[in-house]
């Protein structure tokens, strides 16, 4: 990479190359980094890089500083013919994530249902890339996850709740499938960020100071507010609990108000991260089968909605689909403080640069 270029591009499996030796440098074992590659490039081809190619960086400090381990121990127990319990062993959340929601697919293939806890984990990048696991086997999906405090509670004045993310994924035939992939606090927290850095006002009603008062100025920024913002926020609070009951305490570990910070200065202690995935077999329900058309019905009378000022109504998932189709074609894009990020990245651990397209 070359210092000053801005319009930086890189192919998807080139993408995947870099990711994948980095890793492998810095200690992931093959099944570990096969997992992070796969979730951090799903994440960016649809354009969700805040979970997608800026997170590589920090996850080599947690493997590096003992966080989280390369290679990890984990252990699936079925409980029941419906359930089961992955102990994650503190690896990569993105590897337990698709190993839980295949065990959930298997026992959902079996008796039309499947449901899997999570604990001892780490971060797991984008909930929909488990979902999506889901999909691409025909299941319907449900994946979420717990993580450290920002958000307040409804009412509240220090945040309580993480982002908390819910994940959900259906098949559609002859399609791509639907998915909704959405943050419990009004805005994600990188929003925060993005705002700040270019000096723009946030939205109304979608953070705090320290005081728990709704402000518009990044710079004040304390926390975030669950969604529905300062009159409704008891439907993201209560949303953002969901997921906390769900992940962490189904699973045994601590609530997210006691989680270490993500981003915090301790690399070397795991964090014990909850997930919780569940995966439906569309057929094992109404007689009949018709979810397939049943399903193809929806979305058409969905997209066929008027749009407001001839906007095109879309569907969960739509956006992303074309920002991947665009990214598969143009090349994923990497903004300069992530090329001068990946280019230290490539020096330290002595892998080849990425190479932009032409």
């Amino acid at each position: 990479m070359s210092e000053g270029v801005t319009d930086f591009r890189v192919a998807k499996d080139e993408l995947e190359r870099f990711m994948l030796t980095v890793l492998a440098r810095a200690g992931a074992d093959t099944a570990s980094a096969d997992a992070v590659t796969r979730a951090l490039v799903t994440a960016s081809r649809m354009g969700t890089d805040s979970h997608g190619l800026r997170l590589l960086p920090h996850y080599v400090s947690a493997l590096q500083g003992g966080r989280i381990a390369g290679s990890p121990k984990m252990s699936f127990e079925r409980c029941l013919p419906a359930t089961g319990y992955l102990d994650a062993g503190h690896g990569f959340g993105h590897l337990a994530g698709y190993t839980a929601m295949a065990h959930a697919a298997d026992m959902a293939g079996e008796v039309g249902i499947g449901a899997v806890a999570v604990g001892n984990s780490s971060h797991f990048g984008a909930a929909g890339c488990y979902a999506l696991a889901a999909a691409e086997r025909g299941m319907i999906g449900l994946a979420v996850c717990n993580s450290d405090p920002f958000v307040l509670l409804h009412g509240g004045t220090r945040p309580f709740h993480g982002t908390n993310p819910i994940a959900f994924a259906a098949p559609v035939a002859d399609g791509s499938p639907y998915l909704l992939d959405m943050a419990t606090s009004s805005i994600p927290w990188n929003r925060v960020q993005q705002y700040g850095a270019i000096g723009r006002e946030l939205p109304d009603q979608v953070a705090a100071d320290a005081e728990g008062r709704v402000t518009r100025t990044a710079a004040e920024v304390a926390a975030l507010l669950p969604l529905g913002g300062a009159d409704f926020g008891f439907k993201g609070a209560g949303l953002g609990g969901m997921v906390e009951v769900l992940s962490s305490t189904l699973a045994g570990m601590v609530n997210g108000f006691r989680l270490l910070p993500m981003n915090g200065p301790d690399m070397a202690t795991p964090r014990g991260v909850g997930h919780f995935f569940l995966a439906l077999k569309p057929d094992a329900f109404a007689r009949g089968g018709p979810y397939t058309a049943r399903m193809r019905d929806y979305l058409a009378d969905l997209r066929g909605q008027p749009g407001r000022g001839g906007a095109r109504v879309l569907a969960p998932g739509d956006r992303e689909w074309a920002c991947q189709d665009r990214r598969d074609a143009e090349g994923i894009p990497l903004d300069s403080a992530n090329q001068a990020v990946y280019r230290e990245l490539a020096e330290r651990l002595e892998v080849a640069e990425l190479q932009s397209l032409p």
